[in-house]
């Protein structure tokens, strides 16, 4: 199992996903399921890539910034 941090391009805005899943194909396939809990109609994903990613372990984990770099 590994840690995904995942890059989603929207048409009006760049929304970042840190989840869970067995291989790449699985984590790309999760992030629609994602998309329509958190919107009422699920918008249009314009590119998505995977950022980072490692192994499940105990503390592995993302540190998120609202901030540009």
């Amino acid at each position: 199992m590994y840690l995904y941090k995942l890059e989603i391009e929207l048409a009006d805005r760049l929304l970042f996903l840190v989840l869970a899943a067995d291989n790449d194909e699985t984590a790309f396939d999760y992030i629609e399921d994602h998309l329509a809990r958190a919107y009422t109609v699920v918008p249009e994903v314009k590119q998505a890539a995977i950022v980072e990613k490692k192994r499940v372990t105990k503390g592995a984990g993302y540190l998120l910034s609202s901030e540009s770099n």
